[in-house]
């Protein structure tokens, strides 16, 4: 199949280690790829069950026409040869809790207004939820959102878990993992643009985007979601 526009050789030399490996241990079921701009730069914001979830996330996107600008711990570019691709494929390294944290999200607004895709997990963390539902996100998704006024594309994915498990250390390639993900249309943010960006807007915007996710996510799981979104603290006691 054709590469996105918008890969450069690293992105390339990345996929095609990773492409035959994970087609080689995962069924896909994928749909909703209509809803994926074409035309402009966008957010695809997706949930996080498991640290084998951005290859399959960015699996997606990329096999369907997108390379995307993921936004990854920087703890990832501090391993010498992971860290090397990362950087020379364009990915964004976020600095938490710390004076550059705005700085990622400067850069992510930057490849947007290029037209680039940039992939975000809300949440901050792997969910926390006992059943692995979306807790509730962190608002950088709703800083990039609001200041850039692109499109937000909710994304919801099922089955990764089963590859690796949450907090696992050792994969479970066979028999293959059926992965579906789904993307659904545009988060509606447009009333929010023009309000001052305060917690209060900020949190609104995120929870309609991890609304949508969760929507997403019960239309494949044929379940219901807990109607309270579970909320994480970190150690200390920040949110």
């Amino acid at each position: 199949m054709p590469e996105p526009q918008r890969s450069n050789p690293a992105y390339r030399r990345i996929v095609a280690t990773a492409r035959p490996l994970l087609k080689a241990v995962t069924r896909r079921a994928w749909s909703g790829t209509e809803h994926l701009p074409t035309d402009r730069g966008f957010i695809a914001a997706a949930n996080h069950m498991t640290v084998v979830d951005p290859l399959t996330f960015a699996h997606y996107l990329y096999d369907n026409g997108v390379a995307p600008k993921v936004l990854a711990k920087a703890s990832l570019f501090e391993i010498p040869l992971v860290g090397r691709l990362l950087r020379a494929s364009g990915q964004i390294p976020v600095h938490r809790q710390t004076a550059a944290a705005g700085q990622s999200l400067d850069r992510a607004a930057e490849a947007i207004a290029q037209g680039e895709c940039v992939a975000v997990f809300p949440e901050g963390t792997l969910t926390r939820e006992p059943d692995l539902w979306p807790m509730a996100g962190k608002t950088g998704v709703a800083r990039l959102a609001l200041t850039t006024r692109a499109p937000v594309i909710p994304i919801a994915q099922w089955g990764p878990q089963h590859l690796l498990p949450r907090y696992g250390r050792l994969p479970r390639p066979f028999p293959r993992k059926l992965v579906t993900v789904v993307a659904g249309p545009p988060v509606d943010l447009s009333d929010l643009y023009d309000r001052p960006h305060d917690s209060v807007v900020l949190r609104e915007a995120t929870e309609r985007v991890m609304a949508q996710i969760t929507a997403l996510l019960e239309d494949i799981r044929q379940e219901t979601a807990p109607a309270e979104r579970f909320v994480w603290r970190r150690p200390g006691g920040s949110a």
